[in-house]
């Protein structure tokens, strides 16, 4: 069988679905070839001669979206929906959720489509949750442009002409980016506070460094899947006018929490936000789902009495080279489900894995879940 890698055309995408490594991997099985489209990993740091050395073969657009899977990072779009054949397999994020459009169009090419987004939250499909290691790499590239854009030492500095004290540091969402954004600003010397409506990660905050804001008037709001369950309006008024007070104490304010095919919780007031020192920053990982802070907007930074609120889009794309590396396991492993010993492509809907992920098979979105 054939595996195709088309070079990402969404704008500012800058990982690429396999990585040489990857690729040679997956060539330890004769029977499968993998069609690499010329200068797919160049902005992820993987040049042609890479691929080359890996066992791949350097093809032009087309012979890589003709393969029998086609791997894919971004979303693709309708237009190159459209240039798929019946019966091809397609694996990438496919925003299934809330893409209602990308679903109908997968459905009517007959393309039988895996999306990453849906890969079940299980211990046997951990190697495969693709939303979790990109969110590692957004949590750490978060804190980086949180760092650079306050213009504040993260750590205590001591010298000759004073002592300079730490930067203060509030994460909001202890998820996978949350926690790793924890990690990297208390890496970095700051004093960190982590906050979570699910009262099972305060340990994991403080095991980081971090010190766990609890708010016990709370009741845990663990729901489904390990995602925090929605709040009432009245337990959502309590949470905003608690962190708003915390708000005013922080010089730099992470915010993370966010559910697949929801709308993000606000979290952040433009109150809480004028209540800050001049010169501090929030960053928002949520912007895209509508932001965490009143004030965000997707793509933009916005200076409310002095304070930065930036609300990035595709932040994992900000690291491409570990997302790649990372983002090539989680497929690695889910063509694993899909590839035999033989080289042949069998899709087994008996497999939770499988039968979760796909989206569309036949002509028929499959999913319950997903956007009609």
């Amino acid at each position: 069988m054939k595996i195709g890698v088309p070079k990402e055309t969404a704008e500012g995408e800058r990982r690429v679905a396999l990585v040489p490594d990857v690729v040679r991997s997956l060539r330890k099985n004769e029977k499968v070839e993998v069609l690499v489209e010329s200068g797919a990993g160049d902005a992820a740091g993987h040049p042609d001669s890479q691929y080359a050395e890996a066992g791949a073969e350097l093809v032009g657009a087309e012979a890589a979206r003709g393969a029998d899977a086609v791997l894919r990072v971004a979303v693709p779009s309708a237009a190159e929906i459209g240039r798929l054949d019946s019966g091809q397999v397609l694996i990438g994020h496919l925003a299934p959720w809330t893409s209602a459009e990308t679903n109908r169009a997968l459905a009517q090419a007959g393309v039988t489509s895996f999306a990453m987004e849906a890969i079940p939250r299980t211990t046997r499909a951990q190697a495969m949750d693709a939303l979790s290691s990109q969110a590692t790499a957004a949590g750490y590239a978060a804190t980086l442009i949180a760092a650079r854009e306050s213009g504040r030492f993260f750590g205590m500095m001591t010298t000759a002409a004073g002592t300079v004290p730490p930067a203060r540091v509030l994460v909001l969402g202890a998820g996978v980016a949350g926690l790793q954004a924890v990690a990297t600003a208390k890496r970095l010397g700051a004093v960190v506070t982590g906050f979570d409506i699910r009262r099972a990660a305060w340990e994991q905050i403080a095991s980081l460094g971090g010190r766990p804001l609890e708010l016990d008037f709370i009741p845990d709001a663990e729901g489904e899947g390990g995602y925090a369950r929605p709040l009432t309006d009245e337990e959502n008024q309590q949470v905003r006018d608690a962190l708003g007070e915390n708000a005013a104490k922080q010089d730099v304010i992470v915010t993370t929490a966010a559910i697949p095919g929801r709308p993000a919780p606000l979290l952040i007031t433009a109150e809480a936000v004028r209540s800050m020192q001049p010169g501090s920053v929030i960053v928002d990982l949520a912007a895209e789902s509508g932001g965490n802070c009143e004030l965000t907007e997707a793509g933009r930074t916005v200076v409310e009495n002095g304070v930065k609120v930036i609300g990035p889009r595709n932040l994992a794309s900000e690291m491409p080279a570990p997302a790649s590396q990372l983002y090539a396991k989680n497929l690695e492993s889910l063509l694993g489900l899909l590839v035999s010993e033989q080289g042949e492509l069998t899709v087994d809907f008996e497999d939770d894995i499988l039968a979760a992920a796909c989206i569309t098979h036949g002509g028929e979105i499959r999913n319950e879940r997903a956007a009609g």
